[in-house]
């Protein structure tokens, strides 16, 4: 069939008659300020579109916008009724539009596409938008993260994903935060797949909070807890670092499944341990004050923050029933390096060993360090201090029953 007959089948069905909801072909009549006066082409039929039915813009001036004899696209709304034949009607150039636009979202939403509008203006819970027709764009849609203010919005393009659809109520929801998790996820499996635990990067503090700083690293933020912030107590981790700040990273733990990269900066850097045992060494002989004392030994300050401790069977190599008996706290004492043990942060020290060997002492050394090394891993935890605080708690209370 050749286009010109189509032309005159349609315009043979225009002349049966016009029915609310069809999409007919009209020519402008005359412009008003608030109206556009047409008829349907070849029809015999009049009406108007209201001002509101042609364009959402109450700023635009009809008389600009059209001319007498352009011709469009209408739909019909509804009758306006009148002496003309076959009636009058009202026509919408606008919710024509709408249809047209919410058939083409439909598919983008079947098929999971990224769509983009332009954010009209903002309202209680959220955000309209213009995709072709008015949608949707709840608060808690915006992003990932909470947003407090939405007139910064306003004006701007988004890249969106459809999460409900339903022509028939006019109800299109919208969301940012699907695409962003959704390119977050992306760029995770990008970046884990390069990264391994143990390793140390560079990365930037992107924002922090009362529980950490989130690091950029390659594209994803990894958390550093405000405990893996530094070895040192920190009560705020914008106390010591800031947005923007490069900073040097060990990547602790990564969680496939929930998308998340741990990370340290203070594993980054010498522990306070390492720092204090990196000069000395097994056989070394120093002074240093005695910081407390219990039922099975004394500690002894290596380096500031840092004890070791004396088993009693090391203080003398007379027998000791108490530490107390012989030693206060805040004593300086010779003590001798017995064994450094990196791994579980404990020094072993020894009084007796540090002294000038004698006859004597030499006959009571066998008696006083048979066991060494069992007793001091009996009593000291994987700790910094080298030592366990509940043994020392413990000692003291049987001290006092």
């Amino acid at each position: 069939m050749s286009e010109n007959s189509n032309q005159f089948l349609d315009a043979l069905k225009q002349m049966q008659g016009v029915e609310v909801g069809d999409i007919v072909d009209v020519e402008v009549l005359d412009v008003e300020e608030g109206q556009i006066d047409v008829g349907v082409v070849n029809a015999g039929v009049e009406g108007v579109i209201p001002r509101r039915e042609y364009t959402s813009d109450r700023n635009v001036d009809l008389r600009e916008a059209v001319k007498p004899g352009d011709k469009f696209k209408a739909l019909v709304l509804r009758k306006a009724g009148g002496d003309k034949e076959n009636g009058e009607f009202f026509f919408s150039v606008t919710r024509l539009k709408e249809r047209e636009a919410y058939d083409e979202l439909q598919k983008d939403f079947e098929e999971g596409k990224t769509i983009e509008g332009t954010v009209t203006s903002s309202v209680r819970g959220g955000l309209l938008v213009d995709v072709g027709t008015r949608g949707f764009l709840p608060a808690s849609l915006i992003s990932n993260r909470y947003v407090s203010d939405l007139k910064p919005f306003i004006g701007k393009t988004m890249k969106l994903k459809i999460t409900e659809i339903d022509p028939s109520k006019n109800r299109l929801i919208l969301s940012h935060k699907d695409l962003i998790e959704e390119e977050r996820e992306e760029a995770f499996d990008k970046v884990a797949s390069q990264l391994v635990v143990g390793d140390v990067v560079e990365g930037k503090v992107s924002r922090l909070t009362n529980f950490g700083a989130f690091v950029d690293v390659g594209g994803v933020d990894g958390l550093v807890h405000i405990s893996e912030i530094s070895y040192k107590h920190v009560d705020k981790p914008s106390d010591v670092l800031k947005a923007g700040q490069d900073v040097k990273v060990k990547v602790i733990g990564i969680d496939d499944d929930r998308h998340r990269i741990s990370l340290s900066i203070k594993q980054t850097e010498p522990s306070p341990f390492e720092q204090a045992t990196a000069d000395l060494h097994e056989g070394d002989v120093f002074e240093g004050e005695v910081k407390s004392l219990t039922n099975f030994g004394a500690f002894v300050e290596v380096a500031d923050g840092i004890q070791g401790l004396v088993h009693v069977s090391e203080i003398s190599y007379k027998h000791v029933d108490k530490p107390s008996d012989v030693l206060k706290v805040g004593q300086t004492v010779k003590v001798k390096v017995l064994n450094i043990d990196p791994n579980e942060r404990r020094i072993s020290l020894s009084m007796k060993a540090a002294e000038p060997k004698s006859s004597e002492n030499e006959g009571n050394q066998s008696h006083g360090s048979y066991n060494r090394n069992s007793v001091n891993k009996k009593y000291m935890n994987n700790d910094d201090n080298g030592f366990a605080l509940g043994d020392i708690i413990g000692d003291q209370l049987k001290d006092r029953r």
